[in-house]
């Protein structure tokens, strides 16, 4: 068939189409952030199945070829009573048919198709092309045309929305009274004829009042229609949602607005039982409606703080502890190091850590498992503890789309960019720990998922720090540094682990390289490890199958790059210069002065800053000493004969 772009002949009411399913409704930008766009289809008559045909975006961009970027499978959908279905987020209002994820949609210039086809005839990055092709559409948001484009898809016109923030705009097919099919900018209508014609549909809304609420609570669920029932409506819903189910409350979900009303609600009581299931998330949804009743918005999630969380018997990194967790690491499992130096100790260490036989790489989908478990934060089982900002923050808020405010994400010390890593398509599939990748020292990819150089961190504080390096980036400015050895040992770590990766000094511009060596070293020497970053270790050897060295082993970092350069190494060294001396300091956090606990002997103190300046020297104390400092964090070294301990301490 002969495609003539832009102008259709459509006979409605009485005449035939020329095409079974067309594209009625595009809005790719509302509002800037994309959280609300969505794609509206018309079929050539009610309730209209769209099984054969799929959806087919394309990347105008120059880097992106004008080549398919997303497939959507029309399978199993029904037009409605008017004709219509919309495909978008959870955002639109009306609720569309079809859901896809927040910003999918590109902005322009590129294009969308129907075509009678399945998904396997378009892999990723398929040029643009007629073939079976019964529809498209080429827009922008005001931006140059896509000539090549709009030929490869037998288009005349590229179409922009011209919308704001403040006057969000979709791109709307129009019939004028010749039977003429136009394109204009217009407000968005979804599931409404966009001429206003058509069977008038009554959306109904969900609303509560707050959006978390802790067990034990009772709250109410408002339900509003937007114009008044004329006949008595009966709705069912649920608030099930994985493990959160009609066991977690009671209240009543078989639902009646009157005729001649326009709401109703129920009142649901969270039950408070003692079982720690982790913060759930009970889903509101409409089960039942009937068109011309159709969901003004859909699965309203709220969060059920679980009171039942527990306690780790060890502190976070702001308040670390030192001993309670054991190495979990196998006995000689660091015994091919000893009596080594230079290269070959560095070798050594890498035969071990990146040992192909037993080394185990997970998909980056993975890590946020990994994560949940090795970065929990230690006084709250519901959160995880955020590296650089130095907070617990509840697991649920992972980031799932572009919107990132209070969210969480996994940051990778060393960044990707310069690395020289990413991701593959089969990273996005959490598999678990059972399914795994052998791994290799040559396996530079699989540093994209190393849970040893992945965190739990604040999302936009990532995007702050983007691929900065350490010295260049030293973390928010009201935070007490209690990252940097953490993060110093991480990113040396990689260093042994992958070929093709370095830390050195200065700030390089080079893949593979990341700096400031002198800036983690003190670090590292600044915030000797702890528990937590044990017991994260611990948890990543359980599934990777190997440990970061040096934290089981932190006096190692000064043979390969510090003060030892070219010296021995033995194990024995390491265990007697790092034995900790059984002496205390407090109270902490504390106003000033601290006292000191220790054997039958005297102590020397000495006063560090977090970013390892010497501040001031205490010779022979044996009561209690007074700092007369800044508030902040600082680090106490205690020392008793050849014994030595780092000890953090607040002072308020």
């Amino acid at each position: 068939m002969k495609k003539i772009t832009f102008i259709f002949c459509l006979l409605i009411s009485g005449f035939s189409w020329s095409q079974v399913l067309i594209i009625n409704e595009l809005d790719a930008d509302t509002p800037s952030t994309d959280t609300e766009e969505f794609i509206e289809l018309k079929s050539q008559s009610p309730n209209f199945a769209t099984d054969g045909f799929i959806l087919v975006f394309f990347n105008g961009s120059s880097s992106g070829g004008d080549k398919s970027y997303f497939v959507y499978d029309l399978n199993g959908l029904v037009t409605d009573i008017n004709g219509l279905l919309v495909i978008g987020s959870t955002n639109v209002s009306p609720f569309p048919q079809a859901l896809i994820p927040e910003s999918v949609m590109q902005n322009g210039a590129d294009a969308v198709g129907i075509y009678q086809a399945s998904v396997e005839d378009f892999p990723e990055e398929t040029i643009a092309t007629q073939n079976n092709l019964i529809d498209a559409l080429v827009y922008g948001t005001n931006d140059s045309t896509d000539t090549g484009l709009l030929a490869l898809l037998g288009q005349s016109i590229q179409y922009n929305d011209n919308g704001t923030n403040a006057n969000p705009k979709s791109i709307q097919r129009f019939v004028n009274e010749f039977n003429v099919a136009t394109y204009s900018a217009e407000t968005p209508t979804p599931r409404r004829e966009n001429d206003g014609s058509g069977i008038a549909i009554n959306p109904i809304s969900i609303s509560v009042d707050q959006i978390e609420y802790g067990e034990d609570v009772v709250f109410e669920i408002n339900f509003t229609s937007e114009t008044t029932l004329t006949s008595d409506l009966n709705f069912n819903i649920s608030l099930n949602n994985f493990g959160f189910n009609s066991s977690d409350f009671i209240g009543n979900t078989n639902l009646t607005i009157l005729a001649g009303e326009n709401s109703t609600n129920t009142t649901i009581t969270l039950i408070d039982d003692s079982f720690d299931e982790g913060d759930e998330v009970a889903k509101i949804q409409f089960l039942d409606l009937i068109e011309p009743i159709v969901a003004s918005n859909n699965y309203l999630e709220i969060r059920i703080v679980d009171n039942d969380f527990t306690v780790a018997p060890f502190g976070t990194p702001l308040d670390p502890t030192y001993g309670i967790v054991p190495s979990t690491k196998p006995s000689g499992y660091y015994n091919d190091t000893d009596g080594l130096a230079g290269v070959a100790l560095r070798q050594a260490l890498q035969n071990i850590i990146a040992d192909p036989e037993t080394v185990r790489a997970h998909t980056y989908a993975d890590v946020i498992a990994i994560l949940n478990e090795a970065d929990q934060n230690p006084k709250n089982s519901n959160e995880v503890w955020l590296v650089y900002s130095e907070k617990g923050r509840p697991k649920l808020d992972i980031q799932t789309s572009s919107y990132n405010n209070g969210k969480w994400n996994r940051e990778h010390t060393f960044p990707r960019s310069r690395g020289g890593f990413d991701d593959i398509e089969a990273d996005e599939i959490a598999d678990g720990i059972d399914v795994y990748w052998q791994s290799k020292a040559d396996s530079l990819r699989h540093g994209n998922s190393d849970a040893h150089a992945l965190r739990a961190a604040d999302a936009s504080e990532n995007s702050s720090r983007n691929n900065k390096h350490y010295g260049e980036y030293n973390g928010p400015s009201e935070t007490l540094g209690s990252f940097k050895g953490d993060v110093a040992r991480s990113v040396l770590y990689m260093a042994i682990r992958y070929n093709g990766l370095e830390v050195v000094d200065g700030y390089p511009n080079i893949t593979g390289q990341l700096g400031d060596l002198a800036t983690l070293l003190d670090w590292h020497r600044n915030d000797p490890p702890d528990d937590f970053e044990m017991n994260r270790n611990n948890i990543i050897y359980n599934w990777q199958k190997n440990r970061n060295p040096f934290i089981d082993q932190p006096l190692m970092v000064e043979y390969i790059w510090g003060n030892n350069v070219g010296d021995t190494w033995l194990q024995t060294l390491n265990i007697a210069d790092n034995q900790t001396p059984v002496v205390s300091v407090y109270p902490n956090p504390t106003a000033g002065r601290v006292f000191v606990s220790k054997l039958n002997t005297s102590v020397d103190v000495d006063l560090y800053s977090v970013d390892g300046k010497l501040l001031k020297r205490f010779i022979n104390v044996d009561d209690y000493i007074d700092l007369n400092v800044a508030s902040g964090l600082y680090l106490l070294k205690l020392k008793i004969d050849n014994q030595t301990s780092i000890q953090k301490i607040i002072v308020d």
